[in-house]
């Protein structure tokens, strides 16, 4: 339960819902008792079982003397005005506790609601921040999908959780306000009732055990679940072009079932609490009609006395289930709980240091001084290999740096440290003097722009993709990057121009076309050093020609740091880096490097004879 009681120290922050939600009910509760107490009077008026004292009897707060005095003033009331007169007052008294006590339930209801929608915004709000600045290698051993279910289902799980508050506060004031009727009616008879708990108790924690194991499990099936759905819809081009569907129908059928199956459990678990604690109660007020009958035969307790104690006795049993029911429901929240808080306490590893210096613009070099990066952290003196080996290497403001090597020589890892998506794991790079590290974070990060091969588009309009949602660019600066970018040619083109939406992921408009809009957004931001992962190695010969025009334009008094794959395209750079299996091997010019015959020069021969 460690994890259900962290969400709901989220609580703190809620103070004035959760005290008018404890105040109202409190009224409700207190209201409900009143309206059980006007029973006494209207059994005696009707049935006459006790009749009142021969003399006025004494004001106490004892059982006896309470039922005595009550009495007489009771009988007194009618032989002055009458029965009806009697039942009338009663009956009013009634109706006006129950009004009193549904309004004020109404009313906690209401700052319930408030604390519940409140409560789960600030968790929606807490995970998204969390998401936004974990590293990138914490999404590259996850699976989307299942991320996306701890973002949504186990949120709304947890939802259900926040609702039975209401539970968890009012009933047991319920059951202890009740509890307390009970021990001053007649303590002999409350004593007979906890004979059973015990047993109730036992058998709901064993009840809760499984249905927290079965919970756990049932969330990270659909976890599972919806990751093969946002993977079907992520490659259902790939899937139809091979014929795969009926596999996946049998992955994602079978998945299905074992997480329907694991529910079902759930199910049978949860409901199985109710039923339980029904007999249990059953079987408690037949063993106290039985023996409060026997006192009542013996004179020990009155007889309207009796059956207010039993319509008491009834009224706890439906608080006590609830709090059956609200401990399940919590054990069953608590799985959800618990995954919602692995990615909520997951080590952010890029930290920024308390006193990092913000870095107001890139006037000098990027230099990286023999700098080692493993993705596996360090554990016990062990770390993974080593996808990047001794990088010592000088980037001069305004230079065009290409970055070139075999697949998996790692030219992206490289410049994903620059804007410290991961921090090397040894050695340190430096801009204008500053280690990275030391730097604030947003600060470095402005400092560059990428033009990726994966575009990253967005299911909104040309222009606000262009300005990536930002409200600090006018729609002629807009259309000025879009100009540079060679993209203006077709947007012009569109039906609504730069207020086209372009679909999920811009899936409506063509490879060369996304890309050129990716372009026109580096140009927009206007950063001084740019990063071009093999931004034209997906397009066709036109749309690359189109593209390209854009890369020169944007590349243009900036400082560029190129990964190519086509070589032709970087002949002119300034400086050519190779790597292979992580190190430099060689690095220059086109013609000093071709000149050399090493790596590059069989690189540029395998294209030139292809």
């Amino acid at each position: 339960m460690k994890s259900i009681l962290r969400i709901l120290a989220y609580l703190k922050y809620f103070p004035v819902q959760i005290t008018g939600n404890i105040f109202f009910n409190l009224l409700h509760i207190l209201c409900s008792v009143g309206s059980y107490v006007m029973i006494i009077p209207f059994v005696e008026l009707l049935f006459g079982m006790n009749g009142a004292p021969e003399t006025e009897p004494t004001f106490g707060l004892g059982q006896q003397e309470l039922v005595d005095y009550g009495m007489w003033h009771l009988y007194r009331y009618r032989e002055l005005h009458g029965m009806w007169h009697c039942l009338l007052i009663i009956a009013g008294g009634y109706v006006a506790c129950s009004l009193f006590s549904n309004l004020f339930r109404y009313i906690a209801q209401v700052f319930l609601g408030g604390l519940r929608t409140g409560l789960i915004g600030r968790l929606r709000n807490d995970i998204y921040h969390k998401v936004t600045i974990l590293p990138v290698s914490f999404f590259s051993s996850k699976r989307r999908g299942d991320l996306m279910s701890r973002m949504s289902n186990d949120i709304a799980d947890l939802e259900w959780c926040v609702g039975v508050l209401q539970s968890l506060v009012k009933e047991p004031i319920n059951v202890i306000v009740f509890g307390f009727l009970l021990i001053f009616i007649s303590w002999r008879l409350f004593v007979l009732f906890l004979v059973v708990l015990p047993v109730g108790v036992w058998l709901i924690a064993l009840i809760g055990r499984k249905l927290k194991h079965s919970s756990r499990r049932g969330q990270n099936e659909l976890g599972g679940l919806n990751a093969i759905l946002e993977e079907t819809l992520g490659g259902l081009k790939a899937i139809k072009s091979f014929g795969r569907e009926d596999d996946l129908e049998r992955r994602f059928a079978d998945a299905n079932q074992d997480y329907t199956r694991t529910m079902i459990k759930v199910a049978r678990h949860r409901e199985l609490s109710s039923p339980l604690s029904e007999v249990l109660g059953t079987l408690a007020l037949v063993f106290i009609l039985v023996v409060g009958g026997w006192q009542v035969f013996d004179g020990s307790i009155q007889p309207s006395v009796f059956i207010f104690f039993v319509i008491i006795f009834a009224r706890i049993i439906p608080p006590i289930q609830a709090i059956v029911r609200s401990y399940n429901t919590l054990l069953k929240s608590n799985a959800s709980a618990e995954r919602f808080l692995e990615v909520l306490d997951a080590d952010e590893v890029i930290l920024e240091k308390p006193d990092a210096v913000v870095l107001p613009g890139f006037t000098d070099s990027i230099a990286f001084h023999d700098v080692c990066f493993s993705y596996r952290e360090k554990q016990e003196s062990q770390e993974g290999p080593l996808v990047l080996r001794n990088i010592t290497l000088t980037i001069p403001k305004g230079k065009t740096v290409a970055v070139v090597g075999p697949s998996g020589a790692g030219k992206t890892t490289l410049v994903d440290l620059l804007p410290r998506f991961y921090d090397c794991t040894s050695g340190d790079i430096v801009i204008d003097g500053h280690d990275i590290r030391d730097l604030n974070i947003n600060s470095l990060r402005r400092q560059f722009g990428l033009v990726s091969q994966n575009c990253i588009l967005f299911n909104d309009t040309v222009a606000n993709n262009i300005a990536f949602g930002s409200t600090d660019y006018s729609l002629e600066q807009i259309r000025e990057a879009a100009r540079v970018a060679h993209a203006d040619e077709f947007i012009d083109q569109l039906p609504q121009g730069y207020d086209t939406a372009i679909g999920d992921r811009g899936l409506n408009l063509s490879g060369g076309q996304r890309q050129r809009l990716s372009i026109a957004r580096a140009v927009l931001r206007d950063t001084p050093i740019l990063i071009l992962d093999e931004a034209t190695s997906a397009l066709d010969s036109e749309s690359e020609h189109a593209v390209q025009q854009g890369l020169d334009a944007l590349m243009q008094g900036r400082t560029s740091i190129v990964i190519a794959h086509r070589l032709s395209t970087i002949k002119g750079a300034d400086l050519i880096v190779v790597l292979d299996k992580g190190q430099i091997v060689e690095q220059g010019t086109h013609e000093e490097l071709m000149t050399l015959g090493g790596l590059y020069k069989k690189l540029v021969d395998m294209q030139s004879f292809a």
